[in-house]
C-alpha cells in the first residue's frame, strides 16, 4: 500500500534531524522526553516538531503512551497533520483509539494508504464496524478493494496478517530480466524483500528464490532453474497461531500465503509473527492471572470491569472451599491447631498445581504436548507431585511437631501434604487437557478450576483425617 511518492505527513514537514540529537539505541532518552514535555506544556509548536522529527515512529509512539489524555490532545494539536502515519502502528490500542478519534475518519483515510497493507488491516480491524465503513469509503479505490478483501478473511487468520507487497515473476524470466525489473521499480517498492516468488500464468505459486541466491546467479539463468519448488506455504484461512508455530519450528523469515487454488495472495513477514507471539503470550498470561487487560494505558473503568468478573468468579470458588471447612466446624473449634495448619496444605497444593498448569498450557500452545507423549507427560507430573509430596510432608511434619508438640497432628499434616501435592500434579495436567478437548482455552480457565480443586482437596483431606484420627 506504500506508494512511490515520498511519504506525506499528516501535518507539515518538521525540521532537520541535524538540529537535534535525542535518538537513543533503546528508545527515548530522559532528555528527549523532558524536552518534549516542556514543548507541549509551553505550546511550542516549532520546538516540538524539531524534537519529534528525528525520532523513530516507535519512539514517537512510546512518547504518546506516556502522556495524559490532555497532553495527547495538545501534542496532536501542536503537530497538526504532520504526525507520521506509521506512529499509529506502534501505539497501544487504548492510545491508538484516542489518536484516531482526534484525527477523525478523514485523517485516518489519508494515513491508511501510507502504511504497509498488513499494518493498515491491523488498525482497521480494531475499529467498530460503523467507524470502519466510514473510513473505508474514503479510501482510494485500489486501496479500498485490497482492504475489503483482507477484512473478508477470518479474524486472526493468515489473510489478515499477510502483506500484499511482494515480488512475483514468471518461471521463464532470466535472472537479468528480474534484476533489471526490480531496479526499474525500486522507487515504487519501499519494502524490505527477502525472497522472490515464481508463479504460473494463473498466479499459482511454483517456487521461491532467496534474494541472496538471485543476486549471486548469472544473468542468463532462468528462474525455473534456480527456484526451490518445495516451498513451504500457508493457506489464507490458517489461524495466526498455527502460522507462528511454523515460523518457530522451521526458522522462517517469510512465508507465502495462498488460496485454495494455490494462487499467491500475499506474504507473511517475521516481524508480524513476533507481534503474534507476543499477543498469544499476553493472552495466556491474562488467562492465568485473571487480568483481562495488561496495558497500563487502559482506563480505570475498563481495568476495574475486566478484573471484577474474575474476582467475582474467584469469590464463588472460595465460598465452595469455605463450605468444606464449614463441614468440620466443630472439629476446628475443639483443636485450634487445625485452623493454623490447614492453609499451609491448601497453599502448597495451589502453588504446585499452578506450576504444572503453566507447563501444560504452554506445551499445548506450542504443540509440544500431543497424543504421542500425553501419557508420559501426565505420569511424569503425577510422579513429580508424589515425590514433592513426600519431601514436603517430611518438612511439614517437623514444622507441625515443633510448633504444637503433637505427633498425631504432625502425621496428619504429612499425609494431607502428600495427598494434595499428588492431586495437584495430576489435576494440573488433566484440567488443561480436558478444557482443550472441549475447545475451551485452557489458559483462561485452568487456574480457576485448579485453585478450587486443590483448596477443596487440601481442606477436606486435612480436616477429614483430623476428624478420624484425633477427634
Amino acid at each position: 500500500m506504500v506508494h512511490s511518492e515520498e511519504k506525506t505527513n499528516l501535518i507539515e514537514d518538521g525540521f532537520s534531524s541535524d538540529e537535534t540529537n535525542f535518538k537513543s539505541l533503546y528508545g527515548l532518552t530522559s532528555a528527549a522526553e523532558n524536552s518534549i514535555l516542556n514543548a507541549i506544556n509551553n505550546k511550542n509548536t516549532r520546538g516540538l516538531k524539531k524534537l519529534i522529527e528525528p525520532l523513530h515512529p516507535a519512539d514517537q509512539a512510546d512518547m504518546l503512551e506516556r502522556l495524559s489524555d490532555e497532553q495527547i490532545n495538545d501534542f496532536l494539536s501542536l503537530l497538526g497533520k504532520s504526525l507520521d502515519p506509521e506512529v499509529l502502528v506502534y501505539l497501544d490500542l487504548n492510545v491508538q483509539e484516542k489518536v484516531i478519534d482526534f484525527i477523525g475518519p478523514k485523517g485516518l483515510a489519508k494515513a491508511i494508504p501510507e502504511l504497509h497493507s498488513d499494518d493498515a488491516i491491523e488498525i482497521l480491524q480494531e475499529l467498530e464496524q460503523a467507524d470502519r465503513d466510514v473510513v473505508i469509503k474514503q479510501l482510494p479505490k485500489a486501496d479500498r478493494i485490497l482492504v475489503e478483501e483482507a477484512l473478508s478473511f477470518p479474524e486472526s487468520s493468515a489473510g489478515r496478517l499477510m502483506q500484499r507487497e511482494f515480488l512475483a515473476f514468471p518461471a521463464n524470466w532470466t535472472v537479468g530480466q528480474t534484476i533489471d525489473h526490480m531496479r526499474d521499480q525500486s522507487e515504487e517498492n519501499e519494502e524490505n524483500f527477502y525472497s522472490v516468488y515464481i508463479v504460473d500464468p494463473a498466479h499459482r505459486l511454483l517456487g521461491v528464490i532467496s534474494l541472496a541466491r538471485l543476486l549471486s546467479a548469472k544473468r542468463p539463468v532462468r528462474l525455473s532453474n534456480l527456484m526451490e519448488s518445495n516451498t513451504r506455504s500457508v493457506n489464507v484461512e490458517t489461524d495466526q497461531e498455527e502460522v507462528a508455530l511454523l515460523f518457530q519450528q522451521y526458522g522462517l523469515v517469510n512465508m507465502p500465503v495462498i488460496d485454495n487454488a494455490g494462487r499467491l495472495l500475499g506474504v507473511i513477514i517475521v516481524d508480524d509473527i513476533v507481534d503474534v507471539i507476543n499477543e498469544e503470550a499476553e493472552e495466556d498470561l491474562q488467562g492465568l492471572t485473571g487480568v483481562s487487560n495488561l496495558s497500563i494505558t487502559a482506563s480505570f473503568a475498563e481495568t476495574a470491569k475486566g478484573r471484577f468478573s474474575w474476582l467475582i468468579l474467584n469469590m464463588f470458588t472460595a465460598i465452595l472451599a469455605s463450605t468444606v471447612i464449614g463441614l468440620f466446624q466443630e472439629e476446628i473449634e475443639k483443636l485450634v491447631a487445625l485452623a493454623v495448619l490447614m492453609p499451609i496444605v491448601a497453599s502448597m497444593g495451589g502453588n504446585a498445581g499452578t506450576q504444572t498448569v503453566t507447563v501444560a498450557v504452554r506445551a499445548l500452545a506450542t504443540r509440544q504436548l500431543n497424543y504421542t507423549n500425553l501419557q508420559k507427560f501426565v505420569l511424569k507430573e503425577t510422579w513429580l507431585g508424589l515425590v514433592n509430596g513426600f519431601l514436603f510432608a517430611i518438612l511439614s511434619m517437623l514444622l507441625a511437631y515443633v510448633w504444637f508438640g503433637d505427633k498425631q497432628i504432625a502425621l496428619i499434616m504429612g499425609l494431607a501434604m502428600i495427598a494434595n501435592l499428588l492431586f495437584a500434579g495430576l489435576l494440573g495436567t488433566l484440567i488443561p487437557l480436558t478444557l482443550e478437548k472441549f475447545n475451551i482455552d485452557p489458559a483462561i480457565s485452568s487456574s480457576v478450576f485448579l485453585t478450587t480443586a486443590t483448596d477443596v482437596i487440601g481442606f477436606f483431606t486435612f480436616l477429614g483425617l483430623s476428624a478420624l484420627v484425633i477427634l
